[in-house]
C-alpha cells in the first residue's frame, strides 16, 4: 500500500496568543510545523497544507521535504485540496493530521497505520475520564454522561479513495475528518491515543509541550560503509587529508572513502538514505567533487531536522598506507568541516589480516558510525 500524509496547517488561529499563526511560532527553537513534519519522517509523500499567504515561507523551510498546497476557506475545503491534489497518484491509503500537534509518537501513527489494514477508517482518541458539566453565566448548569465519549486526535487514517469521494460528497465544513467519513458511511476505528498527543490551542500548551520535548529524548545512530578500489596515481585523500601512496582511489568524486561512509552514518541516521540519494553519480558536476562537500550537506541536514552530531567513529581498513600517522589531522579535518570539537570525532584504523581485497591491496574500506541527538 502507497501511503500519503496530509498535514493541516492553513489555519490563523488566535487562541494561541503571539505575533503569528501558532504553526509558525518557536517550539524548542524550531517552527511548531517543523517538529510536526519530523514525526512523519518515512512513512510516506507529506502534503503541507497552508494559508496562500504562507506559501512561500513554506517553501523557503520546508522545499523539497513536503508538496505544499493551498488551503481552503475553513479546515474541510483545505483537506479537500490536499485529496485532489493526490489524486490519481497511486495513494491508497492517506493519514490526515493537524499541524498543531507536533508531538505525535510513532506508536500513534503505526496504531491507525495498523488498523486500515482491515478497515476504511481509524482514527487515535482517548476516552473521557473527567466529569462533564454544562454552564451558564459562570455557573454549572447541568451534568452529562461520560460513558462512550471519547476525545478524538490524529492522524485520522483513511482509504484514499473513500474519503476523498466523502470530501467530495460533503461541501459543508465539518469538525474533523472523522465527520466527514461517518456522513459518507465508513465505519471508523477507534485507535490508541496518548496524552503528550496535545494539540498546541492556548499559550500555556506552548509550555507543556516544550517540557514535553525535554523529556523525550530522540537519539539516532546511523552506520556507514563505503568501498573504493584502487588505480594508478600518487596518493590517496582519506578524511580530508593527502596522503602519500602508490596509488590512488578511484571513484566519481575524489573517492574519500572515509567521509564517504561517515557522511552515509549520518544520512541513516536520519532515514534519509546515502550519498547517491542526494549526490547521484551519474550527475556530471560531482565529478570530481570534494567529499566534503557532502559530509557539510548531511550535517546541515541534520541541523535543520533538530538534531546534533554528539559523536562519529571511522575505522579505516587496509594494509596500506599507514593511517595512524594521519589518524589525528583527520579527525581534526572531519571537526572542522562538520563544527565539532576534535574530542568528539574518532579516527582509527585495522588490517584485514592479508584477507580479501583489502588484504591483498586491491583498495580500502571503511566503516562509521554517527549518533545524533535531537534538540
Amino acid at each position: 500500500m502507497s501511503t500519503a500524509v496530509i498535514i493541516v496547517a492553513a489555519g490563523r488561529g488566535t487562541r494561541a496568543g503571539g505575533a503569528e499563526p501558532k504553526q509558525w511560532q518557536p517550539l524548542a527553537g524550531r517552527p511548531v510545523l517543523a517538529h510536526t513534519i519530523d514525526a512523519f519522517a518515512g512513512i510516506g509523500r507529506v502534503v503541507l497544507v497552508l494559508h496562500p499567504e504562507d506559501m512561500a515561507r513554506g517553501a523557503a523551510l520546508f522545499g523539497g521535504q513536503v508538496t505544499l498546497c493551498a488551503g481552503g476557506e475553513d479546515r474541510s475545503a483545505s483537506v479537500r485540496n490536499a485529496l485532489e491534489l493526490l489524486a490519481g497518484s497511486g495513494v491508497t491509503r492517506v493519514l490526515i493530521h493537524d499541524g498543531a500537534r507536533p508531538l505525535v509518537s510513532r506508536a500513534v501513527i503505526d496504531g491507525v497505520l495498523r488498523a486500515l489494514e482491515t478497515g476504511p477508517a481509524a482514527a487515535p482518541a482517548l476516552p473521557v475520564s473527567d466529569a462533564l458539566w454544562t454552564g451558564a453565566d459562570g455557573a454549572v448548569s447541568g451534568m452529562r454522561d461520560r460513558a462512550g465519549l471519547w476525545r478524538a486526535q490524529t492522524p485520522q487514517g483513511f482509504d484514499f479513495e473513500a474519503i476523498l469521494a466523502a470530501h467530495r460528497a460533503h461541501p459543508d465544513g465539518a469538525a474533523d475528518d472523522v465527520e466527514v467519513a461517518r456522513a459518507a458511511g465508513l465505519s471508523v476505528a477507534i485507535t490508541q491515543g496518548t496524552e503528550d498527543n496535545l494539540k498546541i490551542t492556548y499559550p500555556e500548551d506552548f509550555l507543556r509541550a516544550e517540557r514535553l520535548l525535554r523529556t523525550t529524548m530522540d537519539i539516532r545512530v546511523g552506520h556507514g560503509y563505503d568501498v573504493h578500489a584502487f588505480e594508478p596515481g600518487d596518493h590517496v585523500i582519506l578524511c580530508g587529508v593527502k596522503v602519500p601512496h602508490s596509488a590512488r582511489l578511484k571513484g566519481h568524486s575524489d573517492a574519500d572513502v572515509g567521509m564517504h561512509a561517515l557522511t552515509d552514518a549520518i544520512y541513516g541516521a536520519l532515514a534519509e538514505g546515502d550519498i547517491g540519494r542526494h549526490f547521484p553519480p551519474s550527475d556530471p558536476q560531482w565529478k570530481g567533487a570534494a567529499s566534503e562537500i557532502f559530509l557539510d550537506h548531511a550535517v546541515k541536514l541534520a541541523e535543520a531536522r533538530g538534531f546534533r552530531i554528539s559523536n562519529c567513529d571511522v575505522t579505516l581498513i587496509c594494509e596500506r598506507p599507514k593511517i595512524g600517522p594521519h589518524a589525528l589531522e583527520m579527525a581534526q579535518e572531519l571537526a572542522r568541516i562538520m563544527g565539532l570539537d576534535p574530542a568528539r570525532i574518532s579516527v582509527k584504523a585495522t588490517t584485514s589480516e592479508r584477507l580479501g581485497f583489502t588484504g591483498r591491496e586491491e583498495g580500502i574500506a571503511a566503516i562509521a558510525t554517527a549518533t545524533l541527538i535531537a534538540e
